[in-house]
């Protein structure tokens, strides 16, 4: 028996912890059990590939690294994650919601790329973890879509707020543009579920999108 799997997806402060979270409360009011799951996994032995590659020390700019060579690096967390933690609860038929995935790869390195090679890239990653690591397909992926002009403005405004140090994804403003230009193609080529996450210029309260996705959620369960 298969569980189902709900993605969210979106550039870099879209909100995807905060609506994930949020979802997997209301599914608790609800009644139905899930179990949520993040990617990367900072602090485990299978993401440290992934912290070397967003702390810079692999290259100062995204570009400095293929998209198939990072695209290893997260692809081997999520194998680790599924048979370490949540894959049991899944094949038992258990609701899985995740803040990020393959489809995060789908985003970020099929950026690097333009016209027949993103092509051949995206053939290459959808077969790489859904076939031959044999990880489980989405049954729904949620796009966040905030305006890069936001999302810069609440990326440094958390910056402050928590003394933290952007990744080289965060840092690069050009690149977080072509992120969202790649994947409007790849959300268009995979069926995802767009959610307009700002309005007049300004992010749509929490509470408004938090709304839209248990709609849309509660048309998939």
């Amino acid at each position: 028996m298969k569980g189902k799997l709900i993605v969210f997806e979106g550039t870099d402060g879209s909100g995807k912890a905060t609506q994930s979270r949020l979802l997997c409360k209301r599914l608790e009011r609800e009644g139905i059990p899930c179990r949520k799951i993040d990617f990367p996994r900072y602090g485990k032995p299978s993401a440290v590939m992934v912290q070397e590659y967003l702390d810079g020390k692999l290259g100062k700019n995204p570009g400095d690294v293929s998209a198939y060579a990072a695209t290893l690096f997260y692809a081997t967390d999520r194998y680790a994650s599924y048979q370490e933690d949540w894959g049991g609860f899944y094949e038992a038929g258990g609701l899985v919601i995740a803040d990020r995935y393959t489809t995060s790869n789908a985003v970020h390195q099929a950026s690097k790329l333009t016209g027949a090679e993103r092509q051949e890239y995206l053939a290459w990653l959808f077969d790489l973890e859904y076939g031959r690591l044999g990880l489980p397909k989405p049954d729904l992926v949620l796009y966040l879509d905030m305006p890069i002009e936001i999302t810069e403005r609440m990326m440094r405004r958390r910056e402050a707020d928590t003394h933290t140090h952007a990744d080289i994804h965060e840092q690069d403003a050009a690149y977080l543009r072509r992120c969202r230009e790649s994947a409007r193609e790849v959300v268009d080529q995979c069926g995802w579920t767009v959610i307009h996450c700002g309005r007049d210029g300004e992010p749509r309260s929490v509470e408004d999108i938090a709304a839209e996705v248990w709609r849309r959620v509660r048309e998939a369960l």
